[in-house]
């Protein structure tokens, strides 16, 4: 392959650049004389490790006990209906393990065994039916991956800066791949009647949180799904089975499923009516807002992932996802918004799928103010915050996708700002 593009932007010309300037880190090394932890034989090469039996469900190694969900105390009055956080900054890829993934609990996480749970699908169907999990898993199933993200992701970031740290400003989010069935498969047996148009979604939990959701949609690519990640669900994901609705908000994605019914209308419940509705500068709120519209966010550099290395080749990295498509490019400015550079995006882009992308550039020891800024297949391009608030105001909580500016200091630390 030859190299044609302008040195700094390939890993080759990025690379040369570094080691003509005598920035990589190795070079600093050797410079320093002999480096005894790969010249000299070290303990844990001198004896034997674990065998194979020894963890028979891995875990994580000790090394990375810090790469937990967190949550904010001062967020909700309880952990049991509360939402904790996933570790973005920590995580490369797009996939986010089970165990890093954020939960948003109603009613706490409940324990519904296999042989115990049911699901109804009644109302204006032909034949009313009730599903055991053996019956489920008897049916045709897929596998998809998709983000799911709170409505209220970035929602504190309304009036201004609050949270210093992409997984608290953005880390209502996941990424699974989900095995299941499609929901129409299922509607299917039970033989929705014409005047059909709406499905109520229920979940067995103590909140028996439940939302509308629109023929369409559940006809078409709404998934009851029963792993993630190639396992069973986890408990607080909704084991042992839950509904995938991509691209919608996750409010909508009900865990631990009970009953569909089929009607003729929304039943306008406590969670579309006064909760996940858009408050508009005016007072009033917009509802059915389902789906999400294209956000990005750079992890690293960011609050809790500052630049330890000093000047020279950095990388930045960083997620971009839309409920209505795929991710097309990314760009990043690093001064507040008045230059911008496309990104590198990583892969093919899957639909309503979490995207990364990279951005790699010297740095050279100055102050830098970090955006990023996704454009979707549908050729939407993600709005700064400004221009979210000329149409929706300051009083809203949910659908907060503007752009997002970390400040990163001279020593390499960042946090959490907005640019007037």
């Amino acid at each position: 392959m030859t190299d044609t593009t302008k040195k700094g932007t390939t890993r080759r010309g990025f690379l040369a650049g570094a080691a003509a300037g005598g920035a990589l880190a190795a070079t600093a090394a050797r410079a320093g004389g002999p480096d005894p932890l790969i010249t000299e034989v070290q303990p844990w090469a001198q004896s034997l490790g674990d065998g194979v039996d020894a963890t028979p469900y891995g875990m994580p190694i000790h090394f990375e006990s810090h790469v937990v969900r967190r949550n904010v105390e001062w967020l909700t009055a309880d952990t049991i209906s509360s939402v904790n956080f996933t570790p973005i900054h920590e995580l490369d890829g797009t996939i986010t393990p089970q165990g890093c993934a954020f939960e948003r609990h109603h009613a706490g996480a409940i324990e519904l065994a296999k042989p115990d749970w049911r699901l109804m699908i009644h109302g204006l169907v032909e034949r009313p039916l009730v599903f055991t999990y053996d019956d489920l898993i008897r049916f045709p199933r897929e596998n998809h991956t998709y983000f799911l993200e709170c409505a209220a992701n970035g929602g504190m970031e309304w009036a201004g800066a609050q949270l210093n740290g992409c997984q608290f400003t953005h880390g209502m989010i996941h990424n699974m791949e989900y095995t299941g069935i499609p929901l129409r498969t299922l509607l299917a047996e039970a033989g929705v009647k014409p005047e059909g148009k709406w499905v109520l979604m229920e979940g067995a939990d103590a909140s028996s949180m439940s939302r509308s959701i629109p023929i369409g949609k559940a006809l078409d690519d709404v998934l009851v799904a029963f792993k993630a990640n190639g396992e069973a669900l986890r408990k607080e994901h909704g084991y042992p089975v839950r509904l995938v609705v991509p691209g919608w908000e996750g409010n909508m994605w009900v865990k631990w499923l009970r009953r569909v019914e089929v009607g003729d209308q929304p039943w306008e419940h406590r969670e579309e009516t006064s909760k996940y509705t858009d408050t508009m500068a005016d007072g009033r709120s917009r509802r059915w807002t389902w789906e999400m519209d294209a956000k990005s966010i750079i992890t690293s550099p960011s609050p809790q992932a500052p630049i330890t290395h000093g000047p020279g080749p950095t990388v930045i990295s960083g997620l971009a996802w839309s409920g209505r498509g795929s991710i097309r490019e990314v760009h990043v400015s690093l001064d507040g918004g008045k230059n911008w550079q496309q990104a590198r995006l990583s892969g093919a882009s899957h639909d309503k799928a979490l995207h990364r992308f990279y951005f790699e550039f010297d740095w050279n020891g100055s102050e830098l103010l970090l955006q990023s800024r996704a454009v979707d297949s549908t050729g939407y391009v993600q709005p700064t915050k400004e221009q979210l608030r000329s149409f929706r105001g300051v009083n809203s909580v949910y659908h907060n996708n503007g752009i997002h500016t970390w400040w990163v200091k001279t020593n390499g630390e960042a946090e959490n700002v907005e640019i007037s």
